[in-house]
């Protein structure tokens, strides 16, 4: 596999693959199995939990993404939105799915995006109960354990399933959320929730469903997963059909494109104005 970027003679002089990154995202897999460590547990806000898997996941990808590629700056969750001051950088969520993970709901991935100039140009997710591992680079396809993946072709919501997610840090959302779900789910074939966006993203470039959404996401959440749907066929945007924002929370609606359009409409339908 190419060197990543090697026409760019690589990010601070070094180049690297995208197979090492994925190496070094499943090196984590022995963190997620650690339940011991699943439950040293801290409350960030209503619902919104780390554990120290959490935190022993970004800081140990933090150090070996800085070995692997000196000067690429990182982004975390667990250290939270700032100001970057680069225009390449790591988005990292080193556990999507956290409450699921306390709980050992085992639908729980790890989630690496590269940000590099206002697009996300590698994105890697990776399901450690499953040892699955979903990936792309931007203009190469994307891929599940080394094999093609594309979105599927349904051309109506009543031909497909849809993945929603509940926004459960933003509580003062939940009635007009539920009246989304509702509508979807009288016009799909049915909805699903699994507790990790990034997991709903792969899952959606891979066919196994036509469509996702969710209100105020972080990049760290839709990072890598939007890559993976636009390289398998997909489109992204937010609820008002507009490019997602990579460094701000916002709503996401993602889809095998064929019905974008009328799970789009479902979000913004007149009475939740």
């Amino acid at each position: 596999m190419r060197a990543y970027m090697e026409e760019k003679d690589g990010v601070a002089g070094k180049p690297f693959t995208i197979q090492e990154v994925i190496e070094l995202v499943k090196s984590v897999r022995p963190f997620v199995q650690n339940r011991e460590r699943a439950g040293h547990i801290q409350v960030k806000g209503p619902a919104d939990y780390v554990t120290q898997v959490d935190t022993d996941i970004q800081n140990y990808l933090s150090r070996k993404l800085n070995e692997l590629a000196p000067g690429i700056q990182f982004l975390g969750e667990e250290e939270g939105l700032h100001e970057m001051d680069a225009d390449t950088y790591w988005i990292l969520d080193p556990i999507d799915g956290t409450t699921n993970l306390i709980h050992d709901y085992q639908h729980s991935v790890i989630s690496l995006g590269l940000y590099d100039k206002g697009e996300i140009t590698l994105g890697v997710i990776y399901d450690p109960f499953r040892d699955d591992v979903y990936y792309a680079q931007k203009g190469q396809g994307s891929f599940l354990n080394g094999s093609p993946i594309h979105v599927s072709d349904a051309g109506t919501l009543s031909e497909t399933i849809v993945t929603i997610g509940t926004s459960p840090y933003d509580r003062e959302l939940t009635k007009i959320n539920f009246r989304r779900f509702q509508r979807v789910f009288e016009k799909s074939q049915d909805i699903r929730r699994t507790g990790s966006a990034a997991l709903d993203l792969a899952y959606l470039a891979c066919g196994r469903t036509g469509g996702f959404f969710e209100s105020l996401l972080s990049p760290w959440d839709f990072a890598a997963g939007m890559l993976l749907v636009t390289e398998a066929g997909g489109k992204v945007t937010d609820y008002a059909g507009a490019p997602l924002n990579l460094l701000k929370r916002g709503s996401v609606v993602a889809t095998n494109g064929k019905v974008h359009e009328q799970l789009r409409a479902l979000m913004n339908e007149e009475q939740d104005t």
